[in-house]
This record gives structure tokens, C-alpha cells and sequence, in this order.
């Protein structure tokens, strides 16, 4: 691993994730989280303040040891349900039809083989478990797109691999759930990396 991605990307990933726009994103999604959750791509642990009484268990899996490290603090409060792994979401070390809800935020852009992910949570689900989500990705419109196109390469260098151009619902579909729930559109900023997805979505 590079120091840019040890030192410097954890850092400008905390300091962009922290945006207050953000935030009622994250109390949707993460106040619909019941049982055993599993968090891809925890990072530095922003959702952990948003997880109901009806959460028993977090389990925050992600590459990157700095960010880890980051969460464990920031989640010292929830210390006695919360379980921090180092790995990756294509191969999650868990058990088949093992837990209730998979969280996703702002986390598929950046796995490199985001369908092997997607099948992954759906394996580890237990049958009746929930897929939440909010990202960012496709945008309906082709001068959008264009955009989104011609930006993803230098920005998955800067940006540690996100893509601007994923189509976050297809992709769900595509990998074994059905989307029951899913709302669309444009958070401040420059659209090519502000078009959001947020839902629900269930194993089929």
C-alpha cells in the first residue's frame, strides 16, 4: 500500500464523509438497520452514531487499517456490539444466511469487483434479511454521463478507485436482489459526482 493510500487517502476520505448534507442520508439508512448488521466499507466509522436499539450487533468490515483504526475509536461507545474487521467485501469471513441487514454507503463506487460484493452480502443474508443503501453513481442524463465517462479514470486514481458511472440499482438487480424500495436524484454539487441511490433491496 502507498503512503497515499495509508496516510493521505484516509484522511481526505474522513474529512469528505464528514459533510452535514450527508447526514440524512446516513439516519435513513442506518436507523432501518435491525439484528446483526454487517457494514461494507465502514471506513471511519460515520454511521455508527445513526444504528437503532433494534441494531444487536455491528460488524464493520474494510481494507484499509488507518480507517479501522479510526472507527474503532469513534465507536468506542458501542464497543460491546461492535466488531471490527480488516478484508475485503468480494470475500466476507462470515457465515452463510448469517446476518440481518447489509449496510452500503457511499461504498460500491470504489470495490473493484462490485458484483462478486454484491453476492457476498447476499450469502451471508439470512433469508427475510435487508440490503440498505445510499450511493452515488449513473446519472439518468447522457450530457451526465459523458461526464461521468471521462472523469472516472483519473478520478479512481485520486479518489481510491471510486467510479463516478456505476448504475448502483442495475447492478443490485443484477446480482441475485430485488430493489422494494428506491429513491433517486441530485445532492448539492457538481452532478457528475452527485446523482444518489437510496433503497432497500431483498435477496431473492
Amino acid at each position: 500500500m502507498s503512503f497515499y493510500q495509508d496516510r493521505i487517502l484516509p484522511w481526505l476520505t474522513q474529512l469528505a464523509m464528514r459533510q452535514p448534507y450527508l447526514v440524512p442520508y446516513r439516519t435513513r439508512v442506518a436507523s432501518a438497520a435491525t439484528g446483526r448488521v454487517l457494514e461494507l466499507g465502514i471506513g471511519p466509522g460515520l454511521n455508527l452514531g445513526f444504528y437503532g436499539p433494534g441494531v444487536t450487533q455491528i460488524i464493520g468490515i474494510d481494507p484499509s487499517p488507518k480507517l479501522l483504526e479510526i472507527a474503532r475509536d469513534a465507536g468506542r461507545q458501542h464497543a460491546s456490539r461492535l466488531e471490527l474487521i480488516e478484508g475485503s467485501a468480494e470475500a466476507i469471513p462470515l457465515e452463510n444466511a448469517s446476518v440481518d441487514t447489509v449496510v452500503t454507503t457511499w461504498t460500491m463506487c470504489s470495490i473493484p469487483d462490485v458484483s462478486r460484493a454484491l453476492s457476498e452480502a447476499r450469502r451471508i443474508l439470512k433469508p427475510g434479511g435487508q440490503l440498505l443503501f445510499v450511493e452515488h453513481g449513473r446519472a439518468p442524463e447522457a450530457s451526465v454521463q459523458w461526464w461521468q465517462d471521462r472523469l472516472t479514470p483519473p478520478w479512481k486514481v485520486i479518489a481510491g478507485g471510486c467510479h463516478l458511472n456505476r448504475a448502483i440499482a442495475d447492478l443490485i438487480r443484477g446480482n441475485g436482489f430485488a430493489v422494494e424500495d428506491l429513491d433517486v436524484g441530485y445532492m448539492p454539487g457538481p452532478k457528475p459526482m452527485t446523482f444518489m441511490y437510496e433503497g432497500r433491496a431483498l435477496p431473492r
